[in-house]
């Protein structure tokens, strides 16, 4: 059961966004670089999700991109078109264009084979080519379009540049929304090159779209049959590097090859398989020792040279030997033994997680992608009229909720993040981390009856309310908790049928943030009277004053004041500027400062009305 408030959300927040860019475009509509900026990433907005293949050279990208779609495109051999940046789009027709660096663009012929697409640049040098764009009816296109990378951080500087340059364009749109990243072993670079992709895509922290992949996993156990074991352990080290963490949502060991082995496995395979696994035992060991044996013409199995050297094409070493384990154990059918192959490679995994991360939530990175970029052209290029932009944009920011689960989530797995060790799982499951749909949520099996999902979702709610209450829990925790809650809340709003997952007699929304409030100052409780609070949403009064005047709107391109500290504590942390802290004694907003905002505007007020009250001494 999918929850249909939440994807309310996602049409209302592209509905926003949208409208953010349209009134973007009336403003800077004599300026043609930012016109050109700004209409690309409008149209963006109804295209598939784009997801880029990353890493470094000879990580096995190419071959892993096979794998997620389910048949061999992407050549993977060391030709001049994996030396520039390749589309994949779903189109029924085939079809594949070169977009050269001067704007020309002119079709290629296309050519497959058994080993994917014979991709030729027709005599063009790979410095002028920009980018190859390949239309193919390709089940595994349908819900996203798929960058295919040279390798960064390449003895060759025009290839690794041609890679940053098409994801971390500086003030351009970047190429793609989210990013598999993959490495063998991570370093100072890789993490560097991460940092960047994320200050274009919805802003620092924001790491829900970058998924890390521990490439050739098989690898890392000399090719043993318990390998990727091995790799799991090293994969669950790599993250909880306090590095890593804050930049990826999960690293995920894999063995490319054995995935796509699995995919694309044919009944002709399992049948020379079979063979192996019924010959003696001793001597297919032995030939399975090396590449260089199993090659060898002789042979004491009926299995010829040349099939078993396309078994270690399609499979390796380490799949043909997992194969034949697999079938001497039991697997009796091609189906089945493909089936194992894709979940034991990693590749099953994978494909949950950039699902999960990615696909479910499509919308929301697009729409990062295009807050960012607006943010970007307000502050490099002054313009008349751009008031109103910043406020809009600070309304969307800090408004929608699934924005803020993004934000959460990435909060919850970097250093020092506001949930405690023991309820960071539940927490994380409960904003979206394991899908979008009410079961994965709550933890419960797909197919759940409507009761048994609304009793859990009514447990969750009740204890994270509870947390979010508690006096002894810090302001973070506590923030971090009431915007759980809310996810709880819009859980029974689905599963009811209702607006609003509240009772009558209940609190609401944020109702354990605005309890906290009431107690904090008895003095604010005291003197609301006589200073009265401004009720709107955050944002809508960016442009008040203390005593309540509209202020003048400032020079053209200055933005103006920002949500009060909230605003001030994210700014800092985007300039690294943290000599000055986001309050006296105070914990910065986690989760937009809606009702902290609130709170902290009435201190002020009522602070700034006794001082001018008190008589001189």
């Amino acid at each position: 059961m999918t929850i249909a408030p939440i994807a309310g959300e996602e049409a209302t927040l592209t509905t926003d966004v949208r409208a953010l860019l349209d009134r973007a475009l009336q403003v800077y509509r004599n300026d043609p670089a930012a016109v050109t900026r700004l209409r690309a990433q409008r149209e963006r907005l109804d295209e598939p999700l784009r997801v880029a293949v990353a890493g470094r050279v000879k990580a096995g990208k190419s071959t892993l991109l096979n794998a997620l779609l389910g048949e061999r495109l992407a050549p993977t051999d060391a030709g001049e078109c994996t030396r520039v940046v390749t589309w994949y789009r779903r189109a029924q027709t085939p079809r594949v264009v070169l977009h050269g660096t001067d704007g020309d663009q002119r079709s290629l012929p296309v050519r497959r084979t058994r080993e994917g697409l014979r991709l030729d640049l027709a005599g063009t040098p790979a410095e002028d080519v920009e980018r190859l764009v390949v239309d193919w009816p390709a089940a595994g296109l349908a819900s996203a379009t798929w960058l295919d990378t040279p390798g960064i951080s390449s003895l060759s500087v025009d290839i690794s540049a041609r890679t940053r340059s098409s994801l971390v364009p500086g003030d351009q749109l970047p190429g793609a929304d989210a990013i598999i990243f993959l490495t063998r072993q991570m370093q100072p670079e890789d993490v560097a090159f991460l940092a960047a992709f994320q200050q274009q895509t919805g802003g620092v922290g924001v790491h829900t779209t970058t998924l890390t992949v521990l490439s050739r996993a098989d690898d890392v156990g000399a090719g043993r049959l318990d390998a990727l074991l091995a790799a799991e352990r090293v994969a669950a080290a790599v993250a909880e590097d306090p590095a890593v963490r804050e930049l990826t949502s999960a690293v995920i060991p894999v063995a490319g090859l054995v995935g796509l082995g699995g995919r694309t496995l044919r009944q002709a395979d399992f049948v020379a398989l079979r063979s192996l696994a019924s010959a003696d035992r001793a001597a297919v060991d032995g030939m399975l020792l090396t590449a260089d044996r199993f090659r060898r013409p002789e042979s004491p199995t009926a299995v010829s040279p040349a099939v078993r050297a396309d078994l270690l094409e399609r499979l390796g070493l380490f799949g043909v030997r997992l194969s034949v384990a697999l079938i001497r154990t039991g697997v009796g059918s091609a189906a089945t033994l493909a089936d194992e192959l894709v979940a034991r490679s990693g590749l099953r995994e994978l494909q949950r997680l950039v699902d999960v991360t990615f696909t479910q939530r499509g919308a929301q990175l697009k729409a990062g992608t295009a807050l960012r970029t607006v943010e970007r052209i307000l502050q490099t290029t002054p313009a008349e009229g751009t008031t109103e932009l910043w406020r809009q944009l600070e309304q969307i920011s800090s408004g929608a909720h699934d924005l803020m689960e993004l934000r959460m989530l990435a909060q919850s797995r970097s250093a020092g993040g506001p949930f405690a060790v023991d309820v960071r799982a539940e927490a994380e499951r409960l904003l979206g981390a394991e899908g979008d749909t009410a079961a994965a949520r709550l933890g419960l099996p797909e197919g759940s009856d409507p009761a048994t999902l609304r009793r859990a979702a009514v447990d969750a709610l009740t204890q994270w309310r509870a947390r979010s209450a508690d006096p002894l829990v810090r302001r973070p925790a506590a923030d971090a908790s009431d915007i759980v809650a809310r996810s709880c809340e819009t859980l029974l709003a689905g599963l009811d049928g209702l607006g609003s997952a509240a009772e009558p007699d209940e609190p609401g929304p944020g109702a354990p943030q605005r309890q906290r409030d009431q107690g904090d100052d008895e003095e604010t409780a005291l003197d609301e009277e006589a200073h009265p609070v401004d009720l709107r949403a955050a944002g809508d009064d960016a442009l008040i004053e203390e005593d309540g005047d509209q202020a003048q709107e400032p020079p053209a391109g200055q933005q103006p004041a920002r949500l009060g500290r909230a605003a001030q504590y994210e700014d800092q942390e985007r300039h690294g500027d943290h000599d000055q802290p986001a309050g006296a004694g105070e914990e910065p907003p986690q989760d937009g400062g809606h009702a902290r905002v609130q709170q902290l505007r009435r201190r002020r007020r009522i602070l700034s009305a006794r001082r001018v009250e008190q008589p001189e001494t």
